[in-house]
C-alpha cells in the first residue's frame, strides 16, 4: 500500500471555510486565524500534501479549481465523520430520538437552519417534527419540546421571541377596495385567525374567509396573487407581499409570543436540553 502523507483536519477545515466564504480574508475571520496563517496553511496543502493547485484568483475572489472541487467534497466528508467520531465517544448519551411539534410557519421559516446545524453537531440523534397549530399542540404529551404562538399575558414555559402580528398583501393588492374583505387564513383553531378575525369585528370591518388551508405555502400562494390578505407574524413576510395597515382601513392586531415548552419529566434528558438551546439559539431576532 501507497505511503501517502496525512492531511491535518486543520487544513481541510480551512480549505473548506475558504471554499464557504469565497476568500482568505473571510476565512480567516470564520477559523478564528489570521490571513497570513491562512495563506501558509494553504501552500502546505497546495505544495507539500497534495503537490496540485487548489485555487484560482476571480479578480477579488478565490475559487476552486477542479482538482479543489474534487477535494471540497472529501473534505466536507471526512469533517463530517471527524465530529461524528468525537460526538458519539465523548458524548454516548448523545444518540436517540428528539419529538418536536411546530406550527407550520415556524416549521419554514426557522426549523431547516436549526435542524441543519443540529444534525451537522449531532448527527445520531433523530428528530421527528409533528406540525399542528398551536391549539392542537397545546393538547398533546407525548411530545418532547413543543413551539406554540401565545398572546402576552398568556405565556407558560420559555418566550423565544415576541413579534407584531401584521396583514399582508400582494404588491399592488388594495385591500380598502375589497368589500367584503376575502381572507387567506389557516383552520379554525389558529391564533391568528381569531385575532385577526376578532380585530375585523371591533372595527366592524366587513369580510369573508374566502381560503383556508393548514399549509402556510399554500396561504401565501393564494396571497401573492393578489385573491386575499392574510395575518402573520412579521418575521414571515415575503419579499412578493408588503405590510398594510390602518392606512388601508385594517385593525391594529396584537403582538404574538413564540414560546418553548418542555415536556414534563422529573428527570431533564441531556438531548432534550441540548435541542432546546439550539431551538432558543435559532429563534433570536
Amino acid at each position: 500500500m501507497a505511503d501517502f502523507p496525512s492531511i491535518d483536519t486543520d487544513l481541510l477545515r480551512t480549505f473548506a471555510a475558504i471554499a464557504d466564504h469565497g476568500g482568505f480574508t473571510r476565512a480567516a475571520e470564520a477559523v478564528n486565524r489570521t490571513q497570513s496563517a491562512v495563506s501558509m496553511q494553504m501552500k502546505r496543502l497546495e505544495e507539500d500534501v497534495l503537490q496540485c493547485p487548489l485555487f484560482q484568483r476571480e479578480g477579488r475572489n478565490v475559487v476552486l479549481t477542479a482538482e479543489g472541487q474534487v477535494l471540497l467534497g472529501y473534505a466536507r466528508r471526512i469533517l463530517k465523520l471527524h465530529s461524528e467520531v468525537f460526538n458519539t465517544l465523548r458524548q454516548p448519551q448523545m444518540v436517540g430520538m428528539i419529538k418536536i411539534g411546530s406550527p407550520d410557519d415556524y416549521v419554514m421559516r426557522f426549523l431547516p437552519g436549526i435542524l441543519s446545524r443540529f444534525a451537522q453537531d449531532y448527527p445520531l440523534i433523530n428528530v421527528e417534527v409533528h406540525c399542528e397549530p398551536s391549539a392542537q399542540l397545546l393538547q398533546r404529551n407525548d411530545l418532547d419540546l413543543t413551539i406554540v404562538t401565545r398572546k402576552p399575558g398568556s405565556e407558560r414555559g420559555q418566550i423565544l421571541r415576541q413579534e407584531r402580528f401584521v396583514w399582508m398583501v400582494a404588491q399592488g393588492f388594495s385591500p380598502h377596495e375589497q368589500t367584503p374583505l376575502p381572507l387567506a387564513m389557516f383552520n379554525t383553531e389558529c391564533f391568528c385567525r381569531i385575532w385577526a378575525c376578532n380585530a375585523l369585528d371591533a372595527l366592524q370591518r366587513e369580510y369573508r374567509v374566502a381560503y383556508t388551508s393548514a399549509s402556510l405555502a399554500a396561504i401565501n400562494a393564494v396571497v401573492s396573487t393578489g385573491l386575499a390578505v392574510t395575518a402573520q407574524l412579521e418575521s414571515l413576510l415575503t419579499p412578493d407581499l408588503r405590510i398594510v395597515g390602518e392606512a388601508e382601513n385594517l385593525p391594529l392586531l396584537p403582538t404574538a409570543s413564540i414560546v418553548l415548552l418542555r415536556k414534563a419529566t422529573t428527570t431533564p434528558s441531556p438531548i432534550i436540553e441540548c435541542f432546546a438551546q439550539y431551538i432558543i439559539d435559532g429563534f433570536k431576532p
